[in-house]
């Protein structure tokens, strides 16, 4: 009982975050009328996604995360195995092999999961060597314990997620105290060798990338002599967002000019669901999804600033910055800013691992929340 006891402490009600689950929530319910209106027939599914992933928050934000964070070599294993085993065991669709099965009822996306791990394993990681983390070799470690998980998610193959989950763990090293000189340092070199890169992508027989991700590049960067195969997704895209002008066209309509009636928007319940929103609720709508995505971000950072110790301004910042780059790299592609990538909108796209996987990151956020610093919560009236 005193282990229990232990892990659900008793927090005050007044540091519970109601306006961040309102928010989670309304961004959630959105997704799931969108994808109703994408794909009818997975909107059940998408809202049962949706009130797990809210059950599962409740119940995360309850926990100590500090307790949780103990366990954190298991949960790295666990995540190197579920990666393993897509490699060894995973199902291929469309050309990758991103999913693992069991029995006929459930399949699911490890690398969801993976972000949170990371973010987890890595808050505790680096909270232990806080006074170490300009050292190189504490870098070095960093970097060599994330190398695993970055090799299996790129050969899924999965580029998007793989440069996401770098991008998340260079927000979490910041966090931990990197010192400036070394981020500027590093960026010096980082910059011209992703530009070096680009170039050496699009160049024919390069070995670096696969054909089909060249092809994106090339696409984007040429979007006319593509318009009929690569690019032909993100230019019905563009032109689905603004056929939608202020208003759009109205949820769910059965209009013959929709470009999303006419399934000319593919993946449209997925990777394309802002075209959707974009073309039936407007300007209007995408304004208020990108507010409420903008919103939950500097929420999870407020809640972070105010964080007992670093390990819980690391999660918080972690799992902000993770809803915020998927979020700019979603929309970025539906509205041809970047290559096509195929990463979900959070809460919003399709897909029951991401929706909740992400309700887990917020759980996490609220058991932060419920811990303030210099709160003593002992004799507090309990939630």
């Amino acid at each position: 009982m005193k282990n229990i006891h232990n892990i659900f402490e008793k927090y005050h009600i007044r540091h519970y975050n109601f306006g961040l689950i309102l928010l989670v929530i309304s961004i959630a319910m959105i997704g799931v009328f969108m994808v109703g209106s994408a794909a009818p027939a997975l909107m059940d599914v998408q809202l049962s996604g949706v009130i797990g992933g809210i059950i599962l928050m409740v119940v995360i934000s309850l926990i100590d995360y500090k307790w949780v964070l103990k366990f954190y070599w298991p949960m790295y294993i666990v995540n190197l195995v579920l990666l393993l085993s897509v490699a060894l065991f995973g199902t291929e669709v469309n050309g990758a092999t991103r999913w693992l099965r069991i029995g006929d009822w459930l399949q699911f996306q490890p690398t969801d999961l993976t972000k949170i791990i990371v973010i987890l394993f890595f808050a505790k990681f680096f909270m232990m060597r806080k006074e170490q983390i300009n050292k190189l070799s504490i870098l070095l470690q960093g970097l060599g314990l994330l190398f695993p998980s970055l090799v299996l998610v790129y050969r899924q193959p999965d580029f998007s997620n793989m440069v996401t989950i770098l991008i998340v763990f260079c927000v979490v090293v910041y966090l931990a105290g990197l010192s400036y000189k070394i981020i500027g340092s590093i960026l010096a070199v980082a910059i011209p060798a992703a530009a070096v890169f680009l170039t050496i992508a699009i160049q024919p027989n390069q070995t670096f990338i696969q054909g089909f991700q060249q092809d994106r590049i090339l696409a984007w960067l040429n979007p006319e002599e593509f318009a009929d195969a690569t690019a032909f997704q993100q230019i019905n895209s563009v032109i689905a967002i603004g056929a939608g002008q202020l208003f759009g066209k109205g949820y769910n309509n059965d209009s013959p000019s929709s470009l999303k009636n006419g399934n000319f928007i593919l993946e449209s319940q997925t990777d394309f669901i802002f075209a959707v929103i974009g073309e039936e609720l407007g300007f209007v709508g995408c304004s208020i999804v990108i507010l409420l995505l903008l919103l939950i971000v500097i929420i999870c950072i407020s809640i972070g600033m105010r964080a007992d110790d670093l390990a819980g301004r690391i999660i918080c910042g972690g799992i902000g910055s993770l809803i915020g780059i998927q979020s700019f790299i979603n929309i970025a592609v539906a509205t041809q800013m970047i290559p096509n990538t195929g990463l979900s909108l959070p809460f919003v796209s399709y897909g029951l691992t991401s929706v909740i996987s992400f309700f887990i990151g917020i759980g996490f956020v609220l058991n932060v929340g419920l811990q303030p610093k210099n709160i003593q919560r002992r004799g507090d009236v309990p939630l």
